[in-house]
């Protein structure tokens, strides 16, 4: 090969986290089996999946919230195994699902714990760190609860808080177990534009498990379909969201049309009491 033609080859961009044959599970039971992925720097990877398809033990594995029962996972090439907890919480922010704040704990004392792995145990919050927890508050909508006990918020400001203390950490990569549970759907668009200027602004990578299709392929660059524990398909959301799909992961019956404003999927459910075409009756 020449000079000219060597230099036109595209070289794939690394992978900032990398997952290779890893199984996951729990007390000896596999819920993930072997599933080899990455994602690349900058990037929006929306996992999807039905329930109990793996989705959130795919996160914890790959933030070490679980250990891997094989296999391995690379964060900035180096095994996850092998990085101090502090290390990786410089680097990776989690949003679990369903997680639990201390009992009497403010809004913005929640917030500062994300600041944690930039300092030393027991230092005050210097300017740096007061400046990102304010501007996490900002960004979600929280600021004027900074003072109200976490346990006194509806779940939709609770939700809202805990994404600001994973924005307060001013992690490069962002592992998010459903963002937009329990919140109404101007406050679950308002997260997902958050997401995406976080990834245009700061190019921060963001892995997400999402319910809603829809919206995951509105604002993912790439989605990842789970199903009983095994990766079955990925891609761009248009490529992989087909009627097929949708009806032999989900078990739903549904037409596919294209978003008439930005070109992705739209799903249209046909459940047992909505006819088809053809069997419609003719006026």
């Amino acid at each position: 090969m020449n000079a000219a033609a060597s230099s036109s080859v595209e070289v794939a961009p690394a992978k900032i986290l990398l997952a290779e044959a890893a199984r996951i599970g729990y007390d000896g039971q596999v819920v993930i089996n072997g599933i080899d992925v990455g994602f690349t720097e900058g990037s929006i990877t929306a996992v999807v999946g039905p329930n109990a398809s793996g989705k959130s033990t795919l996160l914890k594995g790959l933030s070490r919230l679980l250990p891997l029962d094989d296999g391995q996972v690379l964060l900035d090439g180096t095994a996850l195994r092998d990085l101090p907890s502090r290390v990786i919480a410089q680097r990776l922010g989690v949003l679990p699902q369903s997680p639990l704040a201390p009992e009497g704990i403010t809004v913005s004392d929640l917030v500062s714990r994300g600041r944690h792995p930039h300092g030393r145990l027991l230092r005050r919050s210097g300017a740096e760190d007061l400046r990102y927890i304010a501007e996490a508050l900002v960004a979600t909508g929280t600021a004027e609860l900074a003072d109200r006990p976490v346990d006194s918020l509806s779940g939709g400001q609770r939700q809202r808080v805990w994404i600001a203390m994973a924005l307060a950490q001013q992690t490069g990569l962002l592992l998010l177990d459903e963002p937009t549970t329990y919140l109404d759907i101007a406050h679950q668009i308002e997260v997902l534009d958050l997401l995406v200027d976080l990834r245009v602004d700061a190019g921060k990578t963001i892995v997400m498990v999402l319910h809603d299709l829809e919206q995951a392929a509105a604002y993912a660059d790439r989605l990842l379909v789970v199903s009983e524990g095994r990766l079955v398909a990925e891609g761009a959301p248009s490529d992989v969201l087909t009627e097929q799909l949708v009806l032999d992961v989900f078990g739903l019956r549904a037409r596919i049309i294209s978003d008439p404003d930005t070109g992705t999927p739209l799903i249209l459910p046909r459940g047992r009491h909505v006819p088809s075409p053809t069997t419609q009756e003719k006026p």
